[in-house]
């Protein structure tokens, strides 16, 4: 998926313990790049890099709301 200010969530397929690896990035002219990594279904943020307390927070709203299709896709 890719957002209007160029960051792009893409996801793993189903992992041997069941879970989804999503990873989030966006392009940033000081740093190259930001990202983040959480995992499905729990959710857990397993690292972020450049982004601010309200961008993770607006990314995880992104993947709660989708995560029934990336789910379902790696199924």
């Amino acid at each position: 998926m890719t957002l209007e200010d160029n960051t792009e969530i893409v996801h793993s397929e189903m992992l041997p313990d069941n879970r989804v690896k999503v990873y989030v990035e966006k392009p940033d002219a000081n740093d190259c790049f930001h990202d983040m990594t959480c995992y499905l279904p729990s959710y857990e943020i397993e690292s972020v890099n450049g982004f601010s307390d309200e961008e993770v927070a607006e990314y995880m709203e992104i993947i709660r709301t989708n995560a029934d299709m990336i789910t379902k896709e790696v199924l």
